[in-house]
């Protein structure tokens, strides 16, 4: 399954980039509603870095571990669960220059546990889920790069 999310952005790429190194990044871009709390993290963006989160489905805590396995500088990162909630899951961050200001892409490929079958019963729910929360992730970085 895929997911994407494009949204412009009146900031260059590199300050846009710049924004999602800030230690602070999962708490700002993590929407009020999710119960996820960051658990460790080694290295920043670049490939070899890993994250670890604690997140809830539903009542039930998941571990997700992600490694970051692809990396240029102002440019893009990609993080793939190493383990968690997926059956597989790949995310890449890009940061495109566009005029004066940039566009900011979150292309994701995902597929959930349980098959074809979770994927043609649930993927609807999961897409919705992933819309909600990056729609509420690329207002604040569209907020907070543009002031």
């Amino acid at each position: 399954m895929r997911f994407e999310m494009i949204t412009q952005i009146n900031a260059p790429a590199e300050k846009v980039f710049a924004f999602h190194e800030r230690a602070d990044i999962f708490t700002l871009l993590t929407p009020p509603w999710q119960k996820v709390r960051l658990v460790s993290r080694q290295g920043g963006l670049e490939a070899g870095a890993r994250v670890v989160f604690r997140a809830f489905l539903g009542p039930f805590p998941v571990t997700w571990v992600a490694v970051h396995t692809d990396y240029q500088k102002n440019r893009l990162f990609v993080d793939e669960q190493e383990s968690g909630p997926f059956a597989y899951w790949k995310h890449r961050h890009e940061f495109l220059p566009q005029g004066a200001g940039s566009v900011l892409a979150d292309r994701i490929e995902f597929r959930l546990k349980g098959g074809p079958l979770a994927d043609l019963l649930f993927g609807w729910a999961a897409k919705l889920q992933l819309t909600l929360m990056f729609r509420h992730r690329h207002a604040v970085t569209k907020r907070l790069c543009e002031s």
